[in-house]
């Protein structure tokens, strides 16, 4: 991974708790479900063993992958209120009549169900340089749209 993962001090706790039950508990399950399925013989028609395989393999991915996003993470520092919009602001935005609020955060983090999104999705990098009162045009599948800033945190 090059680019930077932008974290929260939350999405921070989240990673290293995730990645200390995958190091702790999972991958040493998985151990132990592969010992057993080799003791079970004939491993080419062993269902046990090739799950278990597969889950070894899916739960050493996921550490890479951890790993990987906290040796490249930039940590999301509080903004001020007023300031331009970046990675961590908080957002309140206007569009066709209806208000929104929004946390940009970093990919890792972001659910946009949950008002959080990616500062590298297309609303998200929209508003990204942007401060209160700007009108943002997003591009959208549908069409663009455009939102006006209220408020910045």
């Amino acid at each position: 991974m090059t680019n930077a993962a932008y974290l929260t001090p939350e999405g921070l706790k989240n990673i290293e708790a995730e990645l200390e039950d995958l190091k702790k508990h999972r991958r040493p399950e998985a151990i132990g479900r592969l010992e057993a399925a080799k003791a079970l013989g004939d491993l080419s028609e062993n269902a046990e063993y090739h799950e278990a395989k597969d889950e070894l393999s899916f739960v050493a991915g996921r550490i890479r992958e951890l790993e990987d996003t906290l040796n490249n993470m930039v940590m999301i520092e509080e903004t001020k209120k007023g300031d331009t919009v970046e990675v961590g602001s908080t957002i309140k935005v206007e569009s066709n009549g209806k208000e929104k609020t929004y946390q940009i955060v970093g990919s890792s983090e972001a659910d946009p169900a949950g008002g959080r999104i990616s500062n590298e999705s297309p609303l998200g990098a929209a508003f990204l340089g942007k401060k209160k009162g700007d009108l943002v045009p997003v591009e959208t599948p549908g069409g663009t749209s455009e939102y006006t800033i209220l408020d910045v945190k």
